[in-house]
């Protein structure tokens, strides 16, 4: 029986137990994100945050990063430096377990750190294990104690002069120990930590980011006041800062996060620089580890400071940079969602107070008219927060988001309240610009619906060509965007007329990323399109409003129909691009052959179709070996209009039976950037791409 032997097919021995740091290298996905450049960074900002947490701490006032020639990295700190002890539990040295046991650190409620950027204790050990080789060396006691690792096993390099990865290598036979390599100054204390990426795990392209790390150094030096970060780059590369030799850059700064915000805006200032800051307190519980070595569920009050600085300008664009222990949360999380709550609630309030004097009306003010201009740097502290993911983008604890909303209400609520001539003139602008661009929404907005209904007034009427569907549904109802008259009237016997609209259009349209709006607008396919799905375009264009739930563009399977199909692409992402961002347009696969298998006597010939050469060859060479005859010749389809209505519809238009692909757009400004090469005024950029891909052509695939 098929279900018998699938039962025990499966057994325990089937199942991997991946120990240690092979979980790292089998998955390194999980633990950094990628492999490539941005996964370089990522294991480069691990080591680095472990020297910051030390000036977190206030015990280290200076970080250097030194980029070397042989492509290693070393970070090294004035901090307390790793512990050299023995760890009771584990009979390692405290360097072992840091760079070699996971979710293994001082960052767990120890009492070592009160707030922290690594938190899950991997970073250093996965940093480890995704290295060809690292150097710890670790300056305490008036010593310096050091270890080497490759690829995560302690061991001894069999170095002749400078420390090279492809020396051989002899792990440790039994317990690894701390080698004593130097005597410093007893006060004297640090770590230093050298590492070369494997390249086995990493690809081969994967390079350090030269601005990435200055700007996250001057974005730490900044957050933390006092702090000397150094970057150095010894490598030579050209086309970098330290092309020309040894490159030096020290970032230093005593202003804080007030410093920062100045740093950040880039027009003329409505307000000075704001600061809100206050405390709050909730209660977490959390798993504790006992002097057993068990994990006991434990109530713990923890405390979480809040320090956000504001600074509102004359201009329109939004900068709000959110940092949790001094980590970048680029996506938000609860502390953000704390300060838009507090924000919108703050100057509702101040507007209504002051409603008769700003001629506010009825009207309700929204996050977008209050953050205009703003640039902010918001930050939080506290000790183990939580995060989605080891790459730290979104902060999940929960209590953070009411005590950043109670921080920002008090403290905004008493800057709009102060009596001073100053800041209440301050005040006052502020809520005069918020208004203002509260009215210009509003204002936009009308005239956006007011336009659309006088749009729509003038061509109420629909194309005399479109063959519309009954429903107006539109989540079901689908427009097939199709090649011609010849294939519009085969489409129209194979569509169900209840859901399926079809418009024809006549061969190419305008290249619309060369066209002047105007032009788009008078080209009659293009018009037409738009006029189909009545939604606008543009900036007026709303998704909500276009009258069918998919948008399928049906051309022919040869070059002709991919190009019709391109230029189509093209104008829905320049005009219509929230429907394709909404996942709502799509392209048709139709076939390019059809084999008819012959079956013995009266039974009717099996029909099979393929869609592309690749496929027809494997389908014919298997049909061959079975013994089965095909009908010659096999049909190749030059066009959807030799179709006929049944196959067509069986093929192409049965939701039951056709394939469909979506057309997406995950980075508009890559795809915008790809259009603008592909389809734009420029023709040299073209040019080039075309020359730089001429090698990878394959002549087999041109359809002549």
């Amino acid at each position: 029986m098929p279900g018998a032997s699938r039962n025990t097919s499966y057994t325990a021995h089937h199942l991997q137990v991946l120990e240690g740091l092979e979980a790292v290298r089998k998955r390194p996905g999980m633990y950094i994100g990628s492999t490539d450049g941005r996964g370089l960074m990522h294991c480069l900002w691990e080591i680095i945050d472990n020297s910051v947490d030390e000036a977190l701490a206030g015990v280290c006032s200076t970080i250097t990063v030194t980029l070397h020639a042989d492509g290693s990295v070393e970070v090294g700190d004035d901090g307390r430096g790793v512990p050299v002890d023995i760890e009771p539990r584990t009979g390692l040295t405290g360097v072992e377990v840091v760079y070699t046991k996971l979710h293994a650190g001082g960052k767990f409620g120890g009492g070592s750190y009160t707030a922290s950027g690594g938190l899950h204790g991997v970073g250093a050990s996965v940093v480890n294990a995704l290295s060809a080789r690292m150097d710890v060396e670790v300056d305490r006691g008036g010593k310096t104690h050091a270890m080497s690792f490759r690829r995560g096993e302690p061991g001894v390099f069999a170095d002749q002069g400078a420390p090279d990865p492809e020396v051989p290598f002899a792990p440790y036979e039994e317990t690894p120990t701390l080698r004593i390599v130097g005597k410093v100054a007893r006060a004297r204390t640090g770590t230093r930590v050298r590492y070369w990426a494997d390249r086995q795990i990493f690809i081969k392209d994967a390079q350090f980011d030269d601005e990435a790390l200055r700007s996250r150094a001057r974005q730490t030096s900044f957050l933390v006041p006092g702090l000397k970060i150094v970057i150095r780059d010894n490598r030579g590369l050209p086309g970098t800062l330290g092309a020309d030799g040894p490159h030096e850059e020290v970032f230093h700064h005593e202003g804080g996060i007030s410093e920062f915000a100045e740093f950040l805006a880039t027009d003329p200032p409505v307000t000075d620089i704001w600061r809100l800051q206050g405390t709050g307190t909730f209660t977490e519980t959390v798993p504790v580890l006992d002097a057993k070595g068990h994990m006991t569920p434990t109530d713990v009050e923890r405390e979480c400071g809040v320090d956000i600085a504001l600074r509102w300008g004359t201009g329109f664009d939004t900068l709000v940079a959110s940092f949790v222990n001094i980590i970048a949360t680029p996506k938000g999380g609860t502390h953000i969602m704390g300060f838009d709550q507090a924000m919108l609630k703050v100057f509702r309030k101040q507007l209504e107070v002051n409603s008769r004097r700003l001629k506010v009306g009825t009207d309700k003010v929204d996050k977008d008219d209050i953050l205009a201009g703003l640039t902010a740097v918001v930050t939080v502290r506290l000790a183990e927060p939580q995060f989605e993911g080891q790459t730290k983008e979104v902060l999940g604890t929960p209590a953070v988001r009411q005590i950043v909303a109670r921080v920002v209400e008090q403290e905004l609520t008493q800057r709009f309240e102060n009596p001073k001539k100053g800041e209440k003139q301050q005040g006052s602008l502020l809520l005069e610009k918020v208004v203002a661009e509260m009215k210009s929404r509003i204002s936009a907005r009308l005239h956006k619906e007011t336009q659309r209904a006088k749009n729509a007034l003038e061509s109420s009427t629909l194309p005399a060509k479109l063959a519309d569907c009954r429903s107006s549904d539109t989540s079901r109802t689908e427009l097939f965007i199709v090649e011609g008259d010849s294939a519009l009237g085969t489409a129209k016997l194979a569509r169900s007329s209840e859901f399926q609209a079809l418009l024809p259009i006549r061969g190419k349209i305008l290249n619309v990323q060369k066209a002047s709006v105007a032009d788009t607008l008078k080209n009659a396919e293009c018009a037409a399109i738009m006029q189909v799905i009545g939604a606008g375009s543009g900036r007026t264009f709303d998704v909500e409003q276009a009258r069918y739930g998919k948008v399928i563009i049906m051309t022919d399977a040869d070059v002709d129909g991919a190009h019709i199909r391109t230029l189509l692409i093209t104008l829905f992402f320049r005009y219509m691009r929230p429907l394709v961002e909404a996942g709502r347009l799509y392209a048709a696969v139709p076939p390019l052959h059809r084999i008819e298998v012959v079956n013995p006597g009266s039974k009717p010939n099996d029909l099979i179709y393929t869609y592309s050469e690749g496929e027809m060859r494997q389908q014919v060479a298997a049909l061959t070996k079975r013994g089965r005859t095909i009908k010659q010749p096999m049909q190749r389809y030059k066009g959807l209009g030799e179709m006929d209505a049944d196959q067509l519809a069986e093929t192409t238009m049965d939701p039951l039976h056709r394939t469909l692909r979506r057309v997406t757009a995950e980075d508009a400004q890559n795809a915008a950037i790809t259009f603008e090469l592909l389809m734009g005024n420029e023709v040299a950029p073209r040019r080039d791409f075309i020359v730089a891909g001429a090698a990878r052509l394959d002549r087999e695939r041109i359809d002549a």
